[in-house]
C-alpha cells in the first residue's frame, strides 16, 4: 500500500512538472511572437552606416583597452615597480595611442564623445 500511494505521487509530481514545462515554453513562445512583433522584418544596412558602426565599436574596444592599461601602468608607478624610464616609455605608447584612437574617429566621423558605450542600468562603458 505504501508502495502504490508512493508511487502515485510520484506520477502526480512527473505530471506537474510536464504541465510547468509547457507554461514554460508557452512562455518563451509568446515572449518571441511579441519580439518578432517589435523588430523589423527587414534591417536596412548601407555601407557607409555599417563601417561607422563597426568603426565605432572597434574604437571603443581600443580605448577601454587603452585606459585600462593607463590605469595599470598609474598603479605600477605609484607602486614603485617602474623605473623612470618605463614610465616614460608608457606614457609616450599611451599618448600615441590616444591621438591614433582619436584620429582614426574623425576619419570616421565619430567624437570622442561617440566613444562610449551605454550598458543601460550599469551605466557608460567609459
Amino acid at each position: 500500500m505504501k508502495d502504490e500511494v508512493a508511487a502515485i505521487v510520484d506520477e502526480s509530481r512527473s505530471a506537474q512538472r510536464g504541465v510547468d514545462e509547457s507554461r514554460s515554453a508557452q512562455r518563451g513562445a509568446d515572449e518571441l511572437q511579441r519580439l518578432r512583433g517589435a523588430l523589423p522584418s527587414r534591417i536596412d544596412v548601407d555601407q557607409e552606416g555599417l563601417e561607422q558602426g563597426l568603426a565605432q565599436l572597434v574604437l571603443t574596444l581600443v580605448e577601454f583597452l587603452r585606459q585600462l592599461l593607463e590605469r595599470q601602468a598609474v598603479r605600477r608607478m605609484e607602486g614603485g615597480s617602474l623605473t623612470d624610464e618605463e614610465v616614460e616609455r608608457v606614457g609616450l605608447a599611451l599618448m600615441k595611442l590616444e591621438e591614433k584612437v582619436h584620429e582614426l574617429a574623425e576619419q570616421f566621423g565619430l567624437r570622442p564623445s561617440d566613444l562610449n558605450i551605454n550598458l543601460g542600468p550599469l551605466g557608460d562603458l567609459l
